[in-house]
This record gives C-alpha cells, sequence and structure tokens, in this order.
C-alpha cells in the first residue's frame, strides 16, 4: 500500500485525466479562481459577521476550529507546513482529534454515537447512509446555504457547470451534508490488468488477445511453451488473490460495468450476479481453472505472495496498480497494459470508469460549528487550482517551483535533506494516504510528468477510455431503503463470494446455474434493482 501511495501521490494521481480549471475559474485570475487575493489584503465583501466572502484573510479575527480526520501516521498535523500556511492564510486555526487509519471508523461512530462533535470532518469518508442518517438528525448541517450565498465561489462553480456532481450529493430531502473529492477525467475506477512484456516478447505475441478465445489461446502457450526459458513448467498464466483483483475487469468482458449494481445506456439498472453475462464470466472462470491457466493458490494467497511470483517471472496476465509493482524494476512501457476482450455478449468488451467524484463524502460541517461561513470558505479553497496545488504539493520552493507561473508549469526540487520525495511530501500535507476534499487536474502537474506517467495516459486513452462509463451515480437512499438493501446485500454478497468460489473452482456445476440464479431471486435480487433503480430514477430527475 505504501509503494501505491508513494507513486500515485508522486502523480498527484493526474496521469489519466484531464484540466478542471474551466470549472474553478481563470487560472491566471487569483482573486476569482481561489474566491479573494492572497496577498492578505482586506476583504472586498462580507457576509456573517466577521466574515469575508472575498479575499483572505477569512475572518476579521482569528477563529479557532476542531477538525477530526484519518491520521497515516507520518506525521504530527500540528507541524505540517501546508496547514502552518492555511492558518497564516486564513486566519482560521485548527486543533485536531485525528485517530489511526485503521481505527477511524470506530472511532467516528463514537463520536457521532457520544454527541461530542468536532467541527468539521476532513477526509472523513462518509458514506451515504451517515450523511442521510446524521443529516437528518441535525448533526451534520445543510451546506448549499452557504454554498449558493457565495461562501464557496469555487465549488457554486463547479457545481454551475457540472450539475451532475451537484445532484450525485444532494441526498433525498435536498440537502448537501458532505462534499466530494472531483476528478471528472479520471478514467481508472480500480487498478487494471498488465502483460509481462517479457512472456510477450518470448512468444512472439505482437497483437495483443482481442476475444476471450484469443485470450485462453495466449494463456495456453504460457502454460506449453516456457516463456521464462527457465526449462521448467512454473508459469503461471493468470493469477489472483480470490478474484477481488481482477472481478470487475473481466466482467466488462462479458458487458458488466461493475460487480453489484450498475446502470447500462438506457437507463436500466442490473444486479451483476444474477446476469446472463455473470454465468458467461464464471463458465470462462472454470475452464481456465479446469487448464490450470488460473492460478490454483488464487483463493488462498496473499498480495504479497502473488508479488513474489511475479519477481520470479512466472506471471504472465496480472491486476496492479501499476506492473513494476508486481514484476519488479523499474517503471517502464515494457508491460503493456491489457486490452478488454470481446465476449459472446453482444456490444463487448466495457469498461467500469470511474464517475469523477468520490462515492463518499470527504468533508462535513456539524453542528457544533460555531462559524460554518468561514470554515465554508476555508474548505471551499481546496477546490481552487491554488488550494488544490498547496494540499496536493505543499508551498512553493519546497518541493517544487514554477519554470513559468503564467502557464502553471512547474519543475521539482530536490527534497530537502535528501531521501524520498513522497515520503517528505507526507511530513507537510495532510493530503497522503487519504482521500480528501478538493480537486485534481493535469493542470496540477504541467512539468512534473515523467515519461511512464505519459505512456500510461496514452495506454488508458487507447484501450479503456473508449469503451468506458461510468457503472452508477452516486445516489443516496432513504434511510427505510437503505435499511433493507443493506440487510438484503449482506446475505446476498456472502452467497455469490461462495458460489463464485465454488463454480469457478468445480465444486459446483455450472449445470445448476438456474438453480442457483432462483436463490439469487429468492434472497432479494430484484428488490435490490427495484431499490436502486429508484435511487437512479431520483437521481436522473433531479427529484
Amino acid at each position: 500500500m505504501k509503494k501505491l501511495q508513494k507513486v500515485s501521490s508522486a502523480l498527484l494521481g493526474v496521469t489519466l485525466l484531464a484540466s478542471l480549471l474551466g470549472a474553478c475559474g481563470s487560472p491566471n485570475d487569483e482573486g476569482n479562481a481561489n474566491g479573494g487575493s492572497t496577498n492578505g489584503t482586506e476583504p472586498a465583501e462580507s457576509g456573517a459577521s466577521g466574515v469575508s466572502k472575498e479575499g483572505f484573510p477569512i475572518v476579521s479575527e482569528p477563529v479557532t476550529l476542531k477538525l477530526m480526520s484519518q491520521d497515516v501516521g507520518v506525521a504530527d498535523w500540528n507541524k505540517m507546513t501546508v496547514l502552518q500556511e492555511m492558518e497564516k492564510l486564513t486566519g482560521i486555526k485548527l486543533q485536531f482529534q485525528n485517530a489511526p487509519l485503521d481505527s477511524f471508523a470506530t472511532k467516528k461512530n463514537l463520536v457521532f454515537a457520544s454527541g461530542d462533535l468536532p467541527d468539521m470532518f476532513y477526509a472523513a469518508d462518509l458514506k451515504p447512509a451517515e450523511q442521510v442518517t446524521y443529516g437528518s438528525q441535525g448533526v451534520l448541517i445543510p451546506l448549499e446555504k452557504y454554498i449558493d450565498e457565495g461562501y464557496a465561489p469555487n465549488l457554486k462553480k463547479i457545481f454551475d457547470e457540472n450539475p451532475d456532481i451537484r445532484k450525485s450529493f444532494t441526498t433525498p430531502d435536498g440537502h448537501i451534508y458532505a462534499l466530494p473529492y472531483i476528478d471528472q477525467a479520471a478514467v481508472w475506477y480500480r487498478s487494471p490488468m498488465w502483460y509481462n512484456g517479457k512472456f510477450l516478447k518470448a512468444l512472439g505475441v505482437t497483437e495483443l488477445p482481442k476475444t476471450t478465445e484469443e485470450l485462453y489461446a495466449f494463456l495456453k502457450r504460457v502454460k506449453e511453451e516456457d516463456p521464462n526459458g527457465n526449462g521448467k513448467p512454473d508459469e503461471i498464466p493468470l493469477t489472483s488473490v480470490k478474484l477481488d483483483d481482477l472481478r470487475m475487469y473481466f466482467f466488462g468482458f462479458w458487458g458488466m460495468y461493475d460487480t453489484v449494481t450498475y446502470v447500462d445506456k438506457a437507463g436500466k439498472v442490473h444486479y451483476s450476479p444474477q446476469e446472463e453475462g455473470y454465468k458467461g464470466y464464471l463458465t470462462f472462470m472454470n475452464r481456465l481453472w479446469q487448464e490450470e491457466l488460473l492460478d490454483h493458490e488464487t483463493f488462498s494467497q496473499t498480495d504479497d505472495q502473488k508479488k513474489a511470483k511475479g519477481k520470479n517471472n512466472q506471471i504472465a496476465v496480472f491486476n496492479d496498480y501499476f506492473p513494476y509493482f508486481t514484476l519488479g524494476g523499474e517503471p517502464s512501457g515494457d508491460n503493456p497494459l491489457m486490452t478488454p476482450v470481446k465476449s459472446e455478449i453482444p456490444d463487448t468488451p466495457v469498461y467500469g470508469k470511474h464517475p469523477g467524484i468520490s462515492a463518499n463524502g470527504t468533508f462535513a460541517i456539524t453542528s457544533s460549528n460555531p462559524a460554518p461561513e468561514a470554515t465554508m470558505r476555508w474548505v471551499d479553497y481546496l477546490y481552487s487550482y491554488e488550494g488544490a496545488t498547496l494540499f496536493n504539493q505543499g508551498p512553493e520552493n519546497v518541493l517544487w517551483k514554477y519554470k513559468n507561473k503564467e502557464t502553471h508549469e512547474k519543475e521539482w526540487l530536490p527534497v530537502p535533506g535528501g531521501g524520498d520525495r513522497e515520503e517528505y511530501r507526507g511530513t507537510i500535507t495532510p493530503n497522503y494516504g487519504i482521500l480528501t476534499p478538493g480537486i485534481n487536474s493535469s493542470e496540477l502537474s504541467k512539468g512534473l510528468r515523467s515519461e511512464f506517467d505519459s505512456w500510461i495516459e496514452k495506454e488508458t486513452a487507447e484501450k479503456l477510455a473508449p469503451i468506458g462509463k461510468s457503472p452508477f451515480p452516486n445516489v443516496y437512499l432513504t434511510n427505510e431503503e437503505q435499511t433493507e438493501a443493506s440487510a438484503l446485500l449482506s446475505d446476498l454478497n456472502t452467497y455469490v463470494q461462495q458460489m463464485e468460489a465454488k463454480f469457478v473452482t468445480g465444486q459446483e456445476s455450472l449445470a445448476n446455474w438456474d438453480k442457483y440464479a432462483a436463490q439469487i431471486k429468492k434472497m432479494g435480487g430484484d428488490r435490490i434493482v427495484e431499490l436502486y433503480q429508484g435511487a437512479y430514477d431520483r437521481w436522473n430527475t433531479g427529484k
């Protein structure tokens, strides 16, 4: 996980992105783009007493607010340069009530239950059900009022120009209780599949498989033709960890955009485990298992064990964030992104594309907050180019400097004291290893991207973007609907997972598919479709 954080954060997540600055104002107009001048001049307009709608500082008198967030344990937030700079800029001092990453969810639940609330949640991973529940109870306050009244000019501009984002964070009662992370041009939803380039070369493969039959034939060659050249039958054509890493990617071969629910281009909701395409997926995976083309340690191995096989040059096709995470070596374009392949299902393949916003809320203001207007101005800065740059890359002249400020082109500086740049970045900003409020865009990393970054972007644009569609918008169920759906899915998910393993390994014959499908229906598969169809229809009509 740490290595993934290092690389993906170092690239600022923009390998696959297009600019969002059109939604955040002119990049050269600092006074408008970030909600006011950053030179410390007096604000031009005031709203609530002592709180400016434009300019900095935000407040006429210092304000102290309590913030709760996830802490990855890299550095003391009180000593982070970015947060110190933010306090100087805004006049708002923060007191941190953070919890370690692995216990944050428990601590968050305890805080909600006790009523001893922070003033704001940051990187809080607020699930839709939590937003609805605690919003309707008055624990989280509605935010749309402050956005529309001028305390969040950057967010309002984004919402006005991208109404789907606004309605994707509007709950059934018409309120916005949490804010998203926004990255409209993102493509990867989960890490993709890769080919081992050495195997391709050894087998003389010049064109990647385009159909499931061609993929099968390639995997068969891997098993039989010793592409690692050691004279041993130790090659593993396809490997996985419980199928969790490859499932969504492979689902696309059979026309399914996600592993649970998705909506097709006609607006019809589907529950994937009862689709005909799912039977096709199981049939293919069982075929690979029976012929030992799918790693027989798939259901027992760990990710580290999978990676060890990769570094031993045994694996042909695998999932990871980047190929060298599994195969070792340095970043390169030698191991191509897997092209999704066509099956017997019409109009395939498809790809479940990133929706462009976080599924869960990253920021919220509680009923204990004495200064919601000032808090909204504070977080709105993160939705500007300047604020996103500060929180993602740190202050200018620490890790980077401008080569051309007008065009936003930057260059890296030596890491203070030497060492790893990404590890150092984790000591100066809270935006490290957690999903935080704000925006991402290629504009943020102009001049900082490597040749490998450009290769990744090209592979993605050619192989995934043309067939990609977001599986499902961020929708909200009512409290009653959520309770019912959670209960149904708890049992369904367990049953589906168990039966998947049995079908793939042959413990259960696919001749029993109809019996399985009937059981899914009995357990509420059709009801899940009804619930999410209703939620989607509400979202689609803006109601």
